[in-house]
């Protein structure tokens, strides 16, 4: 067998030979030869002898979304050993449920002598990794796979996307559409960035007058239907969806529909409004909070709620004199300790259901007074200093801050995502490097919607996912080039609408409008 370090670089014309052109690139592959496999469209079927396994949800669904995507190619010519006919699935531990971390390693087995290609993972979610790469291994030019053996994981446990629904509202048709993107780049978190200052589209059952009276229109409202529906839908791409709901600033919209909720301070409150974050000194707003997470919490299977906490503004406190007076008289000093007592409060609560979270890295940065399993997301400018004070001082934490998809720059700047190590910490012991349980690309909602959100997503974002999933040592940007424009082209195939890379390019199935 021959062992494969890395794929074979050859760009120029599609029709260029790359061993194994899949993003992002698996951990271990080892050729058997260099035959190549065709499949047999006509025949072509995923199978498993664990038949209680066609009973579960997401793998039927799995069966179901790869049968249909292989019955769309075209038959290519007869190899010397015969057609591929069949992809045999095996599962080690079935029922396993989906959390951030679960077992998602595989072996994808293509024999050259055999018409069952052999695909076995630890779970469920492997298997969705698994047939991901098989189908990405088909040259859609002679209709031909390649003869090896794959072992696969990801290097890191948390590998998101944000996407953000209150700037610019995003139907829920997109938001599936992008989960299907985030799948082939084996992505395992959408973060829901799903109500800020703008706009308050979630539906809460607890508190309707929150979407009724903060979403722009009851047009654009995510109901309890509509979320069940986005869960399920990640549920059988292998995704785990974390909602967000950024608290104590970035809350505007809150207040319409809650009154004494926020800070009144005229003129000085959010975009010079007269309204800022919400008054920590009001009692009843931490039973909001309480019973509007409890609910969400409920909802939201991943057992991961993200909290914010950045970018607090402390002038409408500050012009607020009852609230200044109410903090004379509970002692506390500084407008950073009135922060460190909401979110105390905020963290309690949390604590109470149950739940793991995530904040952004201003609690961390200021001082606040958190609990040890806090996870800090930063995003911030010097992302190694913070990370490496975060690590040090004992916290898990993601990366953001190299990854913001929303800034969009002229030509081909992925590669500057692709190039990030978010192990380059100075310093930092391996005992430290393993709370960077991962990172996140991030797609902020501003200048986003439903018209270019997928184009601009994808394949950038792919890069981040390979950074992510693959070895460290995958950083040749040639190869990656290669691999990334035919995996442009499998996401067109499969009615993405994803951006060329190339100045010159084209793909054997062009994007030829949406399928949904």
């Amino acid at each position: 067998m021959l062992f494969v370090l890395f794929s074979i670089l050859t760009v120029g014309a599609y029709g260029s030979f790359n061993i194994l052109p899949v993003v992002p690139f698996p951990q271990e592959a080892e050729m058997f030869s260099t035959n190549r496999r065709s499949l047999n469209v006509e025949e072509f079927r995923i199978t498993t002898d664990q038949g209680h396994l066609l009973e579960d949800k997401v793998i039927s669904s799995t069966i179901n979304r790869y049968q249909h995507y292989f019955s769309r190619f075209k038959p290519g010519p007869l190899s010397p050993d015969g057609d591929i006919t069949q992809v045999s699935l095996s599962v080690v531990y079935p029922e396993a449920s989906l959390f951030i971390g679960v077992n998602e390693s595989y072996t994808l087995n293509i024999d050259p002598h055999s018409p069952i290609v052999k695909l076995s993972a630890n779970t469920r979610f492997g298997v969705i990794r698994g047939l991901e790469t098989f189908y990405q291994l088909y040259n859609i030019t002679d209709g031909t796979f390649p003869s090896v053996k794959i072992r696969d994981y990801p290097r890191f446990a948390y590998r998101g996307f944000l996407i953000d629904t209150s700037r610019h509202f995003l139907p829920v048709e997109s938001i599936e559409m992008v989960i299907t993107g985030l799948a082939m780049a084996k992505f395992n978190v959408l973060h829901w960035h799903i109500v800020d200052d703008p706009s308050f589209p979630y539906y809460s059952p607890s508190f309707p007058s929150l979407s009724e009276k903060g979403a722009y229109d009851s047009n654009h409202v995510y109901r309890i239907f509509d979320v069940l529906r986005v869960i399920s839908f990640a549920e059988n791409h292998g995704i785990v969806v974390v909602p967000e709901f950024d608290t104590p600033g970035h809350t505007l919209s809150w207040g319409k529909g809650l009154e004494n909720f926020l800070t009144y301070c005229p003129g000085q409150g959010t975009f010079g409004g007269d309204y800022g974050p919400i008054n920590p000194s009001v009692d009843s707003n931490y039973e909001v909070l309480h019973k509007l997470l409890a609910e969400v919490t409920s909802l939201f299977p991943g057992g991961f709620v993200h909290l914010g906490g950045d970018e607090v503004p402390f002038k409408c406190w500050q012009s607020n004199q009852d609230l200044v007076a109410w903090m004379k008289q509970q002692g506390i000093q500084t407008f950073n300790d009135l922060e460190s007592y909401y979110e105390e409060k905020l963290l309690d609560i949390v604590h109470q259901l149950n739940t793991s979270y995530v904040v952004w890295e201003e609690i961390f940065n200021n001082g606040l007074h958190i609990q040890p399993d806090t996870i800090i997301h930063v995003w911030k400018g010097k992302w190694e200093d913070t990370m490496g004070k975060v690590i040090k001082a004992g916290y898990k934490t993601i990366l953001s801050s190299p990854w913001y998809l929303n800034y969009i720059s002229f030509s081909m700047d992925w590669k500057k995502y692709y190039q990030v190590e978010p192990y380059k910490i100075p310093g930092a012991t391996p005992e430290e490097l393993s709370l960077v349980i991962g990172g996140e690309a991030c797609m902020w909602g501003e200048f986003v919607d439903a018209t270019n959100i997928l184009s601009r997503t994808f394949p950038r974002a792919s890069a981040v996912a390979e950074r992510l999933w693959s070895s460290e040592k995958q950083t040749n940007i040639g190869d990656m080039e290669f691999r990334l424009n035919k995996h442009r082209c499998g996401m067109c195939a499969r009615d993405i609408p994803a951006e060329t890379i190339l100045l010159r390019s084209y793909c054997p199935v062009e994007f030829d409008g949406y399928d949904w």
